[in-house]
């Protein structure tokens, strides 16, 4: 089950040691970037559709190597796995810390951190689809929303959209901060390198960080990296 960076350097070294690999898409993202082996796309219709899945493909392993915030996803994984009796490896990206100095709240869902904006708050929005109708709704407030894609929905009169993929850099991070006011950054806590930059350029600018915490999974074996996870599928 993949979608990230990591599943497609992960599924590179399984074929490479050559396993038979499938990796999984939703489907949410247009012109993605394609892993080695079998591909597959589309939804499997929750726990039971995986589950039949997994059966009628023989699949001896499962990794979850999905989005840190694919929380569905992930506990559909744990859930099928279990019910058949194949082992999980849920490969997933470190949080990011806390930079030292930085005004950091940590918040548990889109709703908290839309009642942490102030009045007038000048927002980066950087969480991606979901929750951003909730966000928006702050209309004493002005946004820029950065995604890869355009969504369903046209932005309102209070927010402006920026279409660009990472990744980003410090020198960039700062610029788009200081052209824009920036006050406040709104984020969820992906962890990588690719869209770190963010962080550091809050912290020098003195931009709150309000950072929404990752969601809770089921049961897995969980690793950091990709050498960890061949470990632990015990196929290096």
């Amino acid at each position: 089950m993949g979608g990230t960076a990591e599943a497609r350097e992960l599924a590179a070294r399984l074929v490479s040691l050559g396993h038979e690999v499938t990796t999984s898409l939703a489907g949410r993202t247009q012109d993605p970037i394609l892993p080695q082996g079998r591909l597959r796309v589309g939804s499997f219709g929750g726990v039971p559709g995986l589950t039949a899945y997994l059966r009628a493909a023989s699949i001896e392993r499962l990794v979850d190597s999905t989005h840190p915030y694919a929380e569905q996803m992930s506990r559909n994984a744990s859930a099928a796995a279990e019910a058949i009796g194949i082992p999980l490896v849920r490969l997933m990206r470190p949080l990011w810390p806390e930079p030292a100095g930085a005004a950091w709240l940590e918040v548990q869902s889109f709703t908290h951190a839309a009642a942490a904006l102030l009045p007038g708050s000048q927002v980066l929005l950087t969480t991606g689809h979901s929750g951003l109708e909730t966000l928006l709704a702050r209309k004493d407030c002005r946004f820029v929303v950065r995604l890869i894609e355009t969504p369903a929905f046209a932005m309102p009169e209070n927010a402006s959209l920026l279409l660009t993929r990472p990744p980003y850099g410090i020198a960039d991070e700062l610029a788009l901060m200081e052209r824009e006011g920036i006050t406040h950054l709104v984020t969820k806590n992906s962890g990588g390198s690719q869209t770190a930059a963010k962080l550091e350029a809050a912290r020098q600018l003195g931009v709150k960080i309000i950072m929404i915490a990752r969601p809770l999974y089921g049961p897995a074996t969980e690793v950091g990296t990709v050498e960890a996870a061949l470990a632990a599928l015990s196929l290096a």
